[in-house]
Formats: structure tokens, C-alpha cells, sequence
């Protein structure tokens, strides 16, 4: 036998069967960031004490109209004209882009003060908003 045979026979081990390594335990569980906000605390008890008294329930919204010489007031007195009122009208009185009237329109005037607010397109292409009675 050679110098060569014998490293090579050395050098080669036998191999072990294919089997995945064991998990090891972790020690230590997921930690938060030192900025990270904590979570919320759970509630403690269930029943009401006999001495405290009860929360009270929330008021009910009431349906509220804009105050007198606002831009919303004016708003509202040009589409309560019979005729109603163009975007056009209600930009140039308020200096308010379009999306904003409109959702002013929707938001405030339809759902908060629960009026039921009418568009219409004329034959020009105009869009004509009025309040419906």
C-alpha cells in the first residue's frame, strides 16, 4: 500500500443515517422593541360593586344645523331653493373644491342632519342639487 491508499482510507468515515438534528428548547420567548407600545390590559371583575354607581349610557346624537353665516348654512340655503343649486354655484360661494361640497353633501347634510339630499343632471350636463321634501 501506497502513501496515497492510506490518507485517502483515513480521510473517509462512515456516514450516519439522513435524520434531522433534534430541536432544542427555546429558553427565551419573542421580546418587544424598547419603543413598542404595550398591550391592553384585561379587564378585572364582572359584577358592579353595590357601592359604585353605574356608567351612564351615551348620549344620542342629535341632528345639529350649521351656525348662521357659515359656509355651511349658505350651503344649505342655496339647495333649499326650489330650483336647488349647480357645484359650480357652491364652489364659487364657498372657495371649496368640488369633492369637498359633495361630501360635505353626503356626510353632513345626508347622515348627520338626516336630510335627503336630490341630484339631478340637467340636459347642459349640469349636476343640480336640491333637498328633497
Amino acid at each position: 500500500m501506497t502513501n496515497a491508499e492510506a490518507n485517502t482510507d483515513a480521510t473517509v468515515a462512515e456516514q450516519g443515517a439522513h435524520v434531522a438534528p433534534e430541536k432544542t428548547s427555546s429558553k427565551k420567548g419573542a421580546s418587544q422593541k424598547k419603543g413598542a407600545p404595550k398591550g391592553r390590559k384585561a379587564a378585572k371583575g364582572g359584577k358592579a360593586k353595590a357601592g359604585k354607581k353605574a356608567a351612564k349610557p351615551p348620549k344620542a346624537k342629535q341632528a345639529s344645523t350649521p351656525r348662521p353665516e357659515s359656509k355651511g348654512a349658505k350651503i344649505l340655503a342655496l339647495i333649499r331653493r326650489p330650483k336647488g343649486a349647480i357645484l359650480a354655484e357652491l364652489t364659487k360661494l364657498t372657495g371649496w373644491q368640488n369633492h369637498s361640497i359633495r361630501g360635505f353633501l353626503s356626510g353632513a347634510v345626508g347622515k348627520k342632519m338626516g336630510l335627503t339630499v336630490e341630484s339631478t343632471k340637467r340636459e347642459d350636463g349640469e349636476r343640480v342639487y336640491s333637498i328633497k321634501k
